[in-house]
């Protein structure tokens, strides 16, 4: 009985995170995990509470038991109940800007690892790049990590370049220069680098440069908006906007609670200063500064109970795009938080991926 209470608290636990939001970094994991995947705790709790409940008549810690079982199986069925209505809602969105993806090609993907793309100020920075398995001339995909413009790599989210590339895409996943080291400009005439090296360089792999689209995830999502908006050419035919900060200054005044990164301090090692200090910079730097009825088309995806990008920024940024006459679809996972695709086999990841292949299909050929 005590290794039964011990298995349906432990799935209690796991549970709770499916609508408590983490109060710290050290949590976050669990708030951002369990949402994603409810459907394998929403079974697990229905096999503890069947087992416990015939346990039951033995005594009070199988009841104990059974109590936290049914209480984890409500807590993981809500995702699972709230799915269908959201897919519903994302196929009415997605009318007009979607259209059947590539066929999965055989073979494997070809990787060409740190390719040097530019120096500044004596930093090198490298891309990778994603062929497909067979020849041909391919659209591109632009892809800018996240991290708080503090970390990462080319080589996140991999899975997500291995995907496209399978389905004829090249991919093309850059590095930027971090911050607090390097601050806002900086970011932005990196990622611009990359989108020249693409123009010149791509075609000597197969990529297309008259059809890219940007894809960026949070900070990355911020820079891909922020280039797309301004700075892109024609040739970019798209951006996906994976929880993207789009009001930096607003991010500021009003950020999330619980805030468990420490949302004023990201944006502070990254401007420079804050909002009252640096004004231009925060409008500068806010890719809503930007939108005008010229604006690449944009996909975004927010988690509804996103606790570090929150999710009416993607509605402002939506409402922005549509008063402006460009094309803006939101997708609002409403059990999600931060960084949901990051989570292997969760629902989050499934879904968005399946928009994101219809979306850059429909991009590519509008």
């Amino acid at each position: 009985m005590w290794i039964l209470l011990a298995a349906c608290s432990a799935l209690l636990f796991l549970s709770v995170w499916v609508l408590v939001p983490s109060p710290s970094r050290y949590l976050l994991l669990l708030a951002v995990g369990s949402p994603e995947l409810s459907p394998a705790l929403l079974a697990g709790g229905v096999v503890l509470s069947a087992v416990s409940a015939a346990y039951a008549r033995r005594g009070r810690i199988a009841r104990l038991a059974l109590a936290f079982a049914a209480t984890s199986t409500v807590f993981s069925f809500i995702p699972v109940a709230q799915l269908p209505f959201a897919l519903q809602a994302f196929d009415d969105a997605m009318a007009g800007t979607s259209v059947k993806p590539p066929s999965v090609q055989t073979g494997l993907v070809r990787v060409t690892r740190s390719v040097p793309f530019s120096k500044p100020d004596g930093v090198p920075l490298f891309l990778d790049v994603y062929q497909p398995p067979s020849g041909g001339s391919f659209s591109i995909i632009m892809q800018i990590y996240g991290g708080s413009w503090q970390r990462g790599e080319p080589s996140n989210d991999e899975w997500f370049a291995r995907h496209f590339a399978q389905r004829g895409y090249l991919v093309v996943a850059i590095d930027y220069r971090h911050a607090p080291e390097w601050r806002w400009p900086e970011q932005v005439v990196d990622v611009r680098s990359a989108l020249y090296w693409i123009a010149e360089k791509s075609p000597q792999f197969g990529g297309n440069p008259s059809r890219i689209v940007l894809v960026g995830r949070s900070a990355g999502a911020q820079l891909a908006m922020r280039l797309a908006y301004q700075e892109g050419p024609s040739s970019i035919r798209g951006v996906v906007n994976y929880y993207g900060p789009v009001d930096l200054a607003d991010g500021w005044r009003n950020p999330p609670r619980p805030d468990p990164v420490n949302v004023r301090l990201l944006l502070e090692s990254f401007i420079g200063g804050t909002p009252d200090q640096k004004p231009e910079h925060y409008r500068h730097a806010s890719p809503i500064t930007y939108v005008s009825k010229t604006a690449a088309p944009t996909l975004s995806f927010y988690g509804a109970r996103d606790h570090i990008v929150q999710a009416r920024f993607g509605r402002a940024l939506d409402a922005a795009l549509d008063n402006a006459g460009a094309t803006s679809v939101l997708l609002e996972l409403p059990w999600s938080e931060h960084s949901f695709d990051a989570v292997p086999y969760g629902i989050g990841r499934r879904i968005s991926l399946h928009y994101t292949e219809r979306f850059i299909a429909w991009a590519v050929t509008r």
